[in-house]
Parts: C-alpha cells; structure tokens; sequence
C-alpha cells in the first residue's frame, strides 16, 4: 500500500477492501486514487460518500451491491470501530479423522474473531468446524495468502483449494465464477449476507442436521455415512 499513507488511513482503506466482494486493498487503493487524488488523507477519507465510490474509476465498483458500498464508505469515513477486527482468533482443538464419526466438514469465511463476515474473493480466513448433530470442534484455521498474480481466476483457485477437504462453505457474497471453483472442488456454498457469530449458525445448522435435512444436505450426510461404513 502507499507508502505516503497514515497508518490510521491505511487501516480504514485495509478494512474497507474486506468489506467488498472480491477486492483486494490494492484495487481499492486504485479506486480511492481516481475518486479522490493524491495524497490520499483522513480527511478526504472522511469527505467520501457511496455515490462517489461507486461511479469512481469508470463504475469500478458499479455493480457492488450498495449495502457492502455502504459498509466500506463507514470503514473509510472512520465511522465503524475496529474493535471487532482486532478480536482475538479462536483456537483449533486437536482433531483426528476417526473422531466424530458421520459428521461433516465446514469452512466459514471470516475476518474477526470467530465471526461470519467475510466474502469469499476477500475475508483473511476461512475457520473449519468438523460437525455433526451433537458436537462442533474448530478443528483449523486457514489464513489467506494470496498468489502474486492479476488472474482472478487464479486466486479463486487457490482459495477454493484451501476449503477443498470441507463440505459446506458459509460466506457473506460469493460471486458466479469462483462459486463454481467451489462448487467443482466438491463443496457446497451458502451465502449467509448478514454478519452472525459462528456458534450461532453452527447451532442452527445442527438443528438441521438432527431433523429432516434438505436433499443437498442429506446427499452430504449419506456420503459421509458411507464413507464411515467403508473405512469400518
């Protein structure tokens, strides 16, 4: 990033770029340039407005649905606390294949904590659960480190293969063409676009899976019993 930056401003535009689909600090940083001039200051952060960021740069970010414009123009005016990024991480329980027998893998794109807000191209993380109707373990915790390189599609790539081994991936946004990498990679993405802590979906999830699970689900539950079956 910008070397002229204050740190104050680097963290708003940092956070800001977590909270759009599929962008990266620096395709925001490339934005806010065109929007706004240089230097880039706190103060013209301050000024912007979801108008501006949305026509800026030649309508970069004018198909971005305008509840994720609006959550980054916060983070750039310095409106929204951090406080929720810097929260401590969850810590990975240890976890061997044969344990929780029948149960199911799952990925959640996250950027705090241990919280559902990110989106798949952008979130830092993805925090893996092994779960079955009874118990839930964090069983790891995957950061991002992006592949030096312009092709998206090679960064979608490398993402869906870090969640390659789960089930079932919750993200806040996942866009067509890398919803289909993970798709192909044999997990079944869900777009969940409000921001909930993880053990609140966990919980729900394993209400559906103790009940009658929909056919998607049932298809998982049925491979994994005989997988179980097989390896017995």
């Amino acid at each position: 990033m910008n070397q002229d930056l204050s740190r104050a401003a680097a963290l708003r535009i940092g956070l800001a770029a977590r909270a759009l689909p599929e962008t990266s600090a620096q395709r925001l940083l490339r934005v806010l340039v065109g929007a706004l001039g240089l230097p880039l200051t706190e103060e013209k952060l301050s000024g912007l407005n979801v108008k501006t960021l949305k026509t800026a740069l030649d309508g970069e970010f004018s198909e971005v649905e305008p509840v994720y414009l609006k959550q980054a123009v916060r983070y750039l005016k310095g409106e929204e606390s951090v406080v929720a990024d810097e929260a401590p991480l969850p810590q990975p329980q240890p976890y061997s294949e044969d344990e929780l027998p029948g149960s199911i893998r799952v990925a959640f794109a996250s950027n705090s904590g241990e919280r559902l807000d990110g989106h798949f191209g952008s979130c830092a993380r993805f925090l893996i659960y092994q779960v079955t109707a009874m118990a839930s373990r964090l069983i790891a915790v995957r950061p991002v480190v992006e592949p030096d390189t312009p092709i998206k599609d090679e960064k979608h790539a490398y993402r869906a293969g870090l969640i390659g081994d789960c089930h079932i991936l919750y993200v806040v946004s996942i866009g067509g063409p890398p919803a289909a990498k993970v798709i192909r990679a044999g997990v079944h993405p869900l777009k969940h676009p409000q921001e909930t802590e993880i053990p609140e979906l966990l919980t729900q999830l394993q209400a559906v899976l103790a009940g009658r699970p929909p056919p998607w689900l049932a298809r998982i539950i049925g491979a994994q019993s005989a997988a179980v079956e097989a390896g017995a």
